[in-house]
């Protein structure tokens, strides 16, 4: 299993596998052909069904098109074999002849795949790649989930993920500070301050409640307008974890180790979901992303509360079953709706399973490594109208009411 560092990635939203994969596969291939007189990229099934929304064209073109004239061609009805999100570059010489082909796909958290990416793959750092064995390891040394992953990543890893936290902190203060309509023709203006005004003129659990639904608009809507963000897993459902931690440092007054330990034991719950299923909601909805974005934070905020290694897997396991069989369906193909009240909801189910988690003594009969396998499954079930090609569910009924 590769480094929790694939899982936190630090960048501009929308999208993480709209936005910030395609970015880089077009800084990949100019890298390749800085002789190119012009380049061609051809979008397929998903990134070409909601990549005006996300902004995809944006991305590359903001790349190739200061190196060469350069188009986008279309085609949101081909979905390749391989992953719905693929792309085909091409380079011309002066004379129009194609010079180079390269098919790639953005597998989601800005990961991209390919069969000749030109680059040594990223190395398997994790023996193990199930929660089942990590928990044994756990059981058997005494040990936790963030000491895993001390032991099998480098050293950098603490001042990676201080970084990362860092990052986080500063998108909540700026979606708080930042009021305004979200750009993009729906018309939906920024919640996340009067959210909080609102929640402070509460007290107690509607209080706290209402803080954290601040906390997740705020950094979701950052994501919305292209603000500098951390997948966790992905952009799509960045605004989930940082709220949950944000909410807890303030209400509990956790040292920031702490922070990062609850962090690294995160990261380490969603590879596993990236090695044994999927976090684009592309291929799997939005399952495997606020779904997965949501175990995240609730084995998070289940570590920072005392949880033993069997509470944290059980919190983690709930806040993913109960989102099996979400949908991706974004409005006009914009990371707005549903997306930014998802982010809040997630948010507060993941503060629940820690909660509902707590009151047990850990043992439960759905493993969180079957629940992955489920959604796998599931995702792979689900008709392509329902993951991220805004052809159905929400985005269609939406739009057909304009």
């Amino acid at each position: 299993m590769e480094s929790i560092k694939q899982i936190y990635r630090i960048g501009n939203g929308p999208s993480s596998s709209h936005t910030m994969g395609p970015k880089k596969a077009a800084e990949m291939f100019a890298t390749r052909h800085p002789e190119a007189a012009r380049f061609r990229v051809t979008l397929y099934g998903s990134l070409a069904a909601t990549g005006h929304g996300h902004m995809t064209d944006q991305a590359i073109l903001g790349v190739l098109q200061p190196l060469a004239p350069s188009e986008i061609i279309w085609k949101p009805e081909v979905f390749l074999d391989f992953h719905p999100n693929g792309m085909l570059f091409e380079s011309f010489d002066q004379a129009g002849k194609c010079t180079d082909q390269w098919t790639v796909y953005s597998i989601g958290g800005g990961a991209l795949a390919s069969e000749d990416m030109h680059q040594a793959p990223p190395p398997q750092i994790y023996e193990m790649s199930t929660i089942t064995e990590i928990q044994n390891w756990c059981d058997k040394s005494g040990g936790s989930y963030w000491e895993y992953v001390q032991a099998c990543e480098d050293a950098d890893i603490w001042d990676y993920l201080a970084e990362v936290w860092k990052v986080m902190q500063e998108s909540i203060h700026r979606g708080l500070e930042t009021e305004g309509i979200i750009p993009g023709g729906l018309g939906l203006r920024r919640k996340a301050a009067n959210y909080l005004i609102r929640a402070n003129g509460y007290s107690g659990s509607m209080k706290s409640r209402g803080k954290v639904y601040a906390y997740a608009l705020a950094v979701s809507e950052e994501n919305a307008t292209g603000g500098e963000i951390v997948t966790a897993p992905t952009c799509g459902s960045c605004g989930v974890l940082p709220a949950v931690l944000y909410h807890i440092k303030q209400t509990r007054n956790f040292p920031d180790s702490r922070i990062l330990k609850a962090l690294a034991t995160a990261g380490l719950f969603g590879s596993v979901v990236r090695t044994n299923a999927s976090i684009s909601g592309a291929e799997v909805g939005c399952q495997g992303e606020v779904g997965v974005a949501c175990a995240m934070a609730a084995a998070a905020a289940c570590q920072l509360f005392g949880g033993a290694p069997s509470q944290i897997e059980y919190a983690a396991e709930m806040g993913l079953e109960h989102h099996l069989g979400l949908t991706c369906d974004p409005v006009c193909g914009l990371v707005q709706i549903p997306c930014i009240e998802r982010n809040a909801f997630a948010a507060a189910r993941a503060l629940d399973a820690n909660t509902y988690s707590t009151f047990s003594d850990g043992r439960h009969r759905v493993s969180f490594d079957k629940v992955v396998e489920v959604m796998r499954h599931t995702g792979h079930d689900l008709p392509s109208l329902y993951k991220e090609t805004a052809a159905g569910g929400l985005a269609k009924y939406l739009n057909e009411g304009k």
